[in-house]
């Protein structure tokens, strides 16, 4: 299992913006970018945004993946106190 300081909730968006100028490349194209955001969504409010720099972005992306393996321990553990609850065994 990933230890807990390596841990990131969220997800990793990549974006492409058009500036405005005219006869800028990102007219004719996707945009600028890649720019890479962590969206994290917390309950009755709006998801938070916040600005993850290009070289930081392998990291970030390992840590997400990481939480998402935690998270993965955690339900099948649930999983299988509920099925010892089920069968009124020790857990």
């Amino acid at each position: 299992m990933p230890a807990l300081d390596s841990l990131l909730r969220g997800s990793l968006i990549e974006r492409y913006k058009r500036c405005g100028k005219p006869g800028c490349k990102c007219a004719d194209g996707p945009g600028h970018g890649p720019k890479y955001y962590l969206s994290v969504s917390f309950p009755g409010s709006r998801p938070q945004m916040d600005y993850v720099p290009q070289t930081n972005q392998p990291d970030v992306a390992h840590r997400i993946e990481n939480y998402h393996q935690v998270r993965q321990v955690i339900e099948e553990i649930c999983e299988i106190n509920r099925e010892l609850l089920r069968r009124r065994e020790a857990f």
